[in-house]
């Protein structure tokens, strides 16, 4: 259904035929975190998430699945492989010592 509250003609999914279903009724305003992130927008209160109606609680545990503007780098360590080892390896240990 379409917003009726905070983003009029926008569809959200926490509202329904008797208004917003959301635990505290309205979407809340972005905190300092989401600074940045290309999902803010204006709504009827001030600056909103148009992904998440509770940016706090995102941010509760580290970083918001849904910000844009935080990159997250992974780290690959370099294993050093014997080439002597992995072939052996690769190979199962097939056609092992003959008697």
């Amino acid at each position: 259904m379409q917003c009726q509250t905070v983003l009029p003609g926008t569809e959200c999914t926490f509202m329904a035929k008797s208004g917003c279903v959301f635990p505290d009724g309205s979407c809340q305003i972005v905190v300092e975190n989401c600074e940045g992130c290309e999902r803010i927008v204006s709504g009827t209160i001030g600056q909103v998430c148009s992904a998440y109606p509770a940016p706090s609680k995102k941010w509760a545990n580290g970083i918001c699945n849904f910000a844009t503007h935080v990159k997250v780098e992974l780290k690959v360590e370099d294993l050093k492989v014997n080439p002597l080892k992995a072939s052996k390896k690769a190979s199962g240990g097939k056609g092992g010592k003959k008697k």
